[in-house]
């Protein structure tokens, strides 16, 4: 069996890939580079060239192969590298008639839980929010506490703000509901070790991206300060970035599939955490279908696979883009046991799938200066 063809295409902000055998296997794989999709499908295009005629089943080759051409890194490379050997992976299902998991080393768990990314809104409606996610039988919410007004608050006002908010919330689903907390690269390092230590008694599942993702040390000097969970990495791209973060206080990692490494590398990653007893939870926002299923199948197999976030995907533009989405039921993604990842893109309508808006205008404050992001 050879590589025929790799085809990259751009949808709403997903690059999505389709490689072809020239048995007739087709895979499908997506970068989650959400800021920059035609970079990534620009680097595509020259990986085929170098995979043309080769043999898919050699996931281990290409991607070393690939990553060591250069000696380049970045997103637009992680995210090219991550969804050819989505692609490849999904042949190999394909090609052997199981789940990728069963590939992997086989089930670990029944079903991967799943955690709802609530979305920004006044108190009254993040709340509301979450009380109805726990009513459709979600266990575990991430909330987006740096709102996009907070850049505008002086130090008090705004972790008064947050801790307001994410003390209601708390109140409303109760201690039987994990919570984890966004800061969103928002905060100065004093600012989120100060806001840090008062969210404490509300007994956060983690803290996530204190600050922006520049330095693992200031990281590590934050992660020392406080006794709140800390979690990173949903911008690193390799197994070596990990290291770094896990020997400088992360308690769960975050890695997304769709940048590091695909299914490959994603999942040495996870067995470098789990030799340190520390938790996955996997980033997977704003990914695509392609990315989430393919999420969910290292989630059936990885045993430190704590939780996989998500937003909904049950709805325009997601169900444009594949023949069917991973579904949650009673908050936890079903397994799917169709061969491969199990989805299958409706490659003909993604040209109808409008753009995703462009990102706003760069964050400031209120002297004009720009502000953490």
């Amino acid at each position: 069996m050879k590589i025929e063809s790799i085809e990259p295409y751009v949808a709403h902000n997903w690059t999505f890939v389709r490689v072809t055998t020239d048995t007739g296997l087709v895979g499908v794989g997506e970068s989650t580079f959400f800021g920059f999709p035609e970079a990534t499908a620009a680097v595509i295009r020259t990986f085929a060239d170098a995979l043309r005629g080769e043999d898919p089943m050699r996931t281990e080759y290409h991607f070393l192969s690939l990553y060591r051409a250069y000696s380049m890194r970045g997103m637009a490379i992680g995210g090219a590298l991550s969804a050819i050997d989505q692609a490849l992976w999904d042949i190999k299902g394909k090609h052997f008639e199981v789940p990728v998991y069963d590939l992997l080393g086989g089930r670990v768990r029944d079903k991967v839980r799943a955690m709802l990314v609530l979305p920004y809104g006044t108190l009254e409606e993040v709340v509301a929010e979450a009380v109805a996610a726990v009513e459709e039988g979600y266990t575990a919410l991430k909330v987006l506490l740096f709102e996009p007004g907070h850049h505008l608050m002086r130090h008090a006002e705004k972790i008064a703000d947050m801790v307001a908010r994410i003390a209601a919330i708390r109140k409303a689903v109760g201690d039987e509901i994990d919570l984890g907390i966004e800061l969103h690269r928002n905060m100065a390092p004093g600012d989120s070790v100060a806001a840090i230590r008062e969210f404490e008694p509300f007994r956060p599942m983690f803290v996530e991206d204190p600050i922006p993702p520049d330095s693992v040390l200031s990281f590590g000097a934050i992660a020392a300060k406080t006794r709140v969970p800390m979690a990173a990495g949903e911008r690193n791209t390799t197994i070596w970035e990990f290291r770094e973060y896990i020997e400088n206080g992360v308690a769960h990692i975050r890695p997304d599939v769709g940048i590091a490494g695909g299914i490959t590398h994603t999942k040495k990653i996870c067995a470098l955490a789990e030799a340190h007893h520390l938790g996955v939870i996997p980033h997977a926002v704003p990914s695509g279908p392609v990315a989430t299923a393919a999420q969910v199948q290292l989630g059936m197999a990885v045993p430190n696979w704590e939780v996989q976030e998500h937003r909904r995907q049950d709805q325009e533009p997601w169900t444009l883009a594949v023949q069917h989405i991973v579904p949650v039921v009673n908050g936890f993604f079903e397994p799917v046991d169709a061969p491969g990842l199990g989805i299958e893109l409706k490659v003909d309508a993604l040209g109808g799938i409008p753009p995703a808006p462009p990102a706003g205008p760069t964050a400031v404050r209120e002297d004009g200066a720009v502000a953490f992001r």
